[in-house]
């Protein structure tokens, strides 16, 4: 494992997870729940910097519905790591109310809290709310703005056909100056880029290795950065995260092995609730298919500082990568990957060992030189030490 690379580059990549989560409906709800929270106290532990958290309402899988509530238990648990809402959906919510809910989390938090946003994944969400999906990336902005001005503590009067405000203000400020880090969901559309061009956001790529998402997240980068420059200013890449699925193990047999356990749950999941998605082709294992294409890494510690590698060489510098948690694999075995990014993967893009390494390799090419004068020393010392015995022993 290529574990003591000093392959830095501009930023230093931040590591975290994107917990949607994904549990099959075979499974017990309140024990999925619990081992979550597990995984944060385990990454948190592990030194990873970030979590953001899914919000659903449907479809069985992905059974967080209030990542607010999820993020208040697991800040009790950990110590550093900064927690985020991955998505808050904000169509299904009064803006007011969401504003108040991050502003509390971010004094619960001490400023471990992070705002993502979003105009609501599943449709079956929306249908239950009697929402139309053609409003919805419409709506997220609307609520966004007006969040975004209560967050800067002005008084907001304003109606529209799904929300009324009139003289609402935050009785709170927030904990954090001037307000938490908020970041927009950006997978194929530009209503992420643009709102975040707009409004100098972070971005949550959470398509970035999928073949669609990986061009769009080119695209909607540029368009980030264009709105951003139409008002005077320039995107920070620092704020920019990808998202990416992974399972690495000390060999990518073991890892192919690993995932046996809930990867088919996990793309049945999928192709039911998308069934528009592209097949694999006649006679191509899934597996394959997904590694080919760089869609996910089921490998080893090097695989993954190459999929990191190639995601930069597509997009160039970016803040974050955050691992799409799956369970694809038992909890041991999931831990384990986990461990195994920490240790062999982080510290080539963090530049961890970057001094150390210059250190070795210089030692290495002088040992001769070095360990020569030290025996020259030693045995300098061993005469000096004959020379007085001797002294003493004539006197």
């Amino acid at each position: 494992m290529k574990s003591n690379g000093h392959d830095a580059g501009a930023l230093s990549m931040r590591n975290g997870v994107f917990l949607a989560p994904f549990h099959p409906v075979d499974r017990d709800p309140t024990e999925a729940l619990h081992r979550d929270l597990e995984l944060i106290e385990a990454l948190d532990r592990f030194g990873y910097e970030e979590a953001w958290i899914g919000e659903h309402h449907s479809a069985g899988f992905e059974i967080i519905s209030s990542p607010e509530l999820f993020i208040a238990a697991a800040a009790e648990r950990t110590k550093s790591i900064k927690l985020g809402t991955g998505v808050v959906s904000l169509p299904y919510h009064n803006p007011l109310m969401a504003a108040n809910r991050i502003i509390q989390l971010d004094h619960m938090t001490r400023g471990r809290v992070m705002f993502g946003v979003g105009p609501g994944l599943l449709p079956s969400d929306a249908m239950m709310l009697g929402v139309d999906p053609m409003t919805q990336r419409d709506r997220m902005v609307e609520g966004l703005e007006v969040i975004l001005r209560l967050f800067r503590g002005e008084v907001v009067t304003e109606k529209t056909d799904w929300y009324n405000l009139v003289n609402a203000r935050a009785h709170l400020l927030p904990y954090t100056k001037p307000y938490p880090e908020v970041a927009v969901a950006s997978a194929v559309s530009p209503s992420g880029g643009r709102a975040a061009g707009k409004h100098d956001l972070g971005m949550l790529c959470v398509a970035a290795t999928n073949a669609s998402g990986f061009d769009a997240l080119g695209t909607n980068w540029k368009i980030a950065c264009d709105i951003a420059e139409e008002n005077g200013r320039t995107m920070d890449r620092g704020r920019l995260r990808l998202v990416g699925p992974v399972h690495i193990a000390e060999t990518r047999e073991q890892a192919r092995a690993n995932v046996q356990w809930g990867l088919h749950k996990w793309r049945e999941y999928f192709s039911r609730i998308n069934p528009l998605a592209p097949a694999p082709a006649a006679g191509v294992d899934p597996v394959d298919a997904m590694i080919d294409s760089g869609q996910v890494v089921i490998g080893t510690p090097d695989d993954a500082i190459a999929q990191i590698h190639r995601l930069r060489g597509k997009q160039g510098e970016f803040g974050a990568f955050l691992q799409l948690a799956h369970n694809w694999a038992t909890w041991d075995h999931t831990l384990k990957s986990y461990q195994l990014w920490a240790e062999h993967v982080a510290p080539v893009f963090k530049g961890a060992n970057a001094s150390r390494q210059a250190s070795y390799d210089h030692t290495a090419a002088n040992a001769h030189e070095f360990m020569g004068k030290a025996m020259q020393a030693a045995g300098a010392m061993i005469q000096k030490h004959a020379d007085e015995q001797l002294a003493k022993a004539n006197r």
